[in-house]
């Protein structure tokens, strides 16, 4: 590497994903520049030997180096270290289980410099075995520079701030400079909500990119969604952030009610997909989507749920108590 910082670095964690590292380490280096870096960060893996893969694999992947945790602190901690060790003007992330197509960072450095915002955000593709399926970022207005603030509402449709994912996209060094790249430490699942939120409130500007080339590994059973245990009601701290951020922003009204949406519809599935969890986090998940359904009154809950669906509806209901008058 020269002396002059790279250009990109890429924020890759890992934690007990040995057999998918071979598949992440050689898309990486069919996407290497010379201005590029890679940063891997082993959140001490314990099933594994994901840190010796990544001392071995990444040999072939120039300008890469290997942080290791000295204990496990989960992803959002885990993504800290590689943004405080990151010298790059632009930053981006990939799970450690993920890989990328050739030259979509490339493509994605292009894109951030073309149109000068402080990020971009791509579609992806999900792979589930065999299966492959798009999934487009939900902004329909591409290529052109947009403020953040646009893509958040409305309350009753899907919008970028319910497409949380960290790796689909890019990030201007700046941000990090403005305090909006970190993550809330420890938070082990719904990192990704708070810091979307952020971003989408307090940056100036972004674009959102018909770019797919991150494959996303969808079901694998070292992901934390596919495992029952505490570290899954994370996202109740996750969205109780959500909320207390926006007490202060100028449209707190307005914006309360799509994280309300958002914190139902999450609060909702977990419950119905309850079956998962060891018996006492399913007593435990149910007493605090209790705490939280009442803390919001019955008016906020009416506009949140329209169009949830019967099943969810009702399931929040019972754990909730009253909402009579609250429709599907």
């Amino acid at each position: 590497m020269t002396n002059r910082p790279p250009k990109l670095s890429v924020i890759v964690p890992c934690y007990n994903i040995e057999s998918y590292v071979p598949d992440t380490v050689t898309s990486l280096v069919n996407n290497a520049r010379d201005d590029f870096e890679f940063v891997f960060v082993e959140d001490r893996s314990t099933k594994d030997q994901t840190y010796e893969a990544l001392l071995e694999l990444t040999k072939r992947l120039r300008n890469s180096r290997v942080i290791r945790h000295e204990q496990n602190g989960g992803l959002a901690t885990a993504r800290n270290t590689g943004i405080d060790a990151a010298e790059g003007r632009y930053l981006t992330f990939l799970d450690g289980d993920d890989w990328l197509a050739p030259g979509y960072l490339a493509a994605l450095v292009d894109c951030i410099e073309r149109h000068d915002v402080d990020f971009v955000r791509t579609d992806h593709v999900q792979v589930t075995g065999v299966e492959r399926a798009v999934h487009r970022a939900p902004e329909g207005r591409r290529h052109i520079p947009l403020d953040p603030r646009s893509s958040i509402l409305p309350v009753d449709d899907t919008t970028m701030v319910d497409y949380p994912y960290a790796w689909a996209g890019i990030y201007h060094r700046r941000l990090l400079d403005r305090g909006l790249l970190r993550f809330h430490d420890g938070l082990r699942t719904a990192e990704d909500r708070p810091w979307i939120w952020g971003l989408h409130r307090k940056a100036e500007s972004y674009v959102a990119a018909s770019l797919r080339g991150v494959f996303y590994r969808r079901g694998i059973a070292s992901s934390l969604t596919q495992i029952g245990d505490v570290r899954q009601l994370d996202f109740f701290r996750s969205f109780d952030l959500v909320l207390a951020e926006l007490v202060d922003d100028p449209e707190a009204g307005r914006l309360r009610k799509k994280a309300l949406r958002n914190y139902c519809v999450v609060i909702a599935h977990q419950l119905l997909d309850r079956g998962r969890f060891e018996r006492s986090v399913g007593a435990r998940l149910r007493r605090l989507a209790a705490e939280a359904l009442r803390g919001m009154s019955e008016d906020e809950l009416s506009e949140a749920v329209v169009g949830m669906g019967e099943e969810r509806v009702d399931m929040l209901r019972r754990v909730r108590g009253g909402l009579k008058g609250v429709a599907a």
